[in-house]
């Protein structure tokens, strides 16, 4: 008898097939979950970063503000997803509002790690030369936290790539569609059309925020000034 994970690869070349037969239908699929993703995804960051800076200026509200993302994490996104149907419907809004939710504590976390791990002696040396808080946090701590912030972001995007395939429990489609059909068809062949895109994209768009990273990290050259200036 061949086991499970032989019987998958032997799967391949006919997912392959159904995934060229049905090529219309899987840019679909594929576009609707890369908007699910990066919609969820922007909305958090719009949402995280403002509320990690906060915390790190009010530390009265740091506990409240990292409860609210703990309790958002801590919730199962099916469950905020169903507890949203009757506010927002069947759709791409309601499965939005779920991976938004899921997507919110590792950008929170981590911008607060980021912007705390900054050197007091730099922002010290910073006060020393006159610079304002906005202009410290502006010029100083978030250039300088961009690698942690962007750690949490991809860790968040690559869970809500997995995450996304649920949207299809409430009309939102994406990759799921396929899985989901394919386990209850009993078409493995369908479900791992829509399984394999789904790895690699999570893949593409870790690579995609890495560039960005590396790209946005760059900025964080004008502090060795102050660095030596508080050596």
């Amino acid at each position: 008898m061949m086991s499970a994970p032989l019987g998958i690869f032997a799967e391949i070349p006919a997912a392959w097939e159904f995934l060229t037969n049905n090529w219309s239908q899987f840019l679909h699929h594929l576009w609707t979950h890369v908007k699910l993703v990066l919609v969820s995804e922007l909305l958090a960051i719009m949402v995280a970063v403002p509320l990690g800076i906060a915390a790190t200026r009010f530390p009265r509200a740091k506990s409240t503000i990292k409860g609210f993302g703990n309790t958002a994490q801590t919730i199962p996104t099916l469950a905020i997803i169903f507890l949203m149907l009757p506010i927002t419907g069947i759709g791409f809004v309601t499965a939005v509002a779920g991976l938004f939710a899921y997507a919110i504590l590792p950008i929170l976390t981590n911008t607060i790690a980021g912007i705390e791990e900054v050197d007091d002696g730099v922002v010290e040396a910073a006060r020393g030369m006159g610079m304002t808080d906005w202009d410290i946090l502006k010029q100083i701590e978030l250039p300088l936290a961009v690698p942690v912030i962007f750690a949490g972001i991809r860790t968040s995007t690559v869970i809500g790539v997995g995450t996304a395939y649920l949207a299809f429990f409430v009309g939102g489609g994406g990759l799921g569609t396929w899985v989901l059909q394919g386990i209850k068809l009993y078409q493995m062949e369908m479900a791992i059309a829509g399984a394999i895109p789904g790895a690699l994209l999570a893949i593409t768009l870790d690579s995609g925020f890495a560039l960005l990273e590396s790209y946005l990290g760059g900025d964080a050259g004008p502090t060795d000034d102050l660095s030596n200036a508080s050596a």
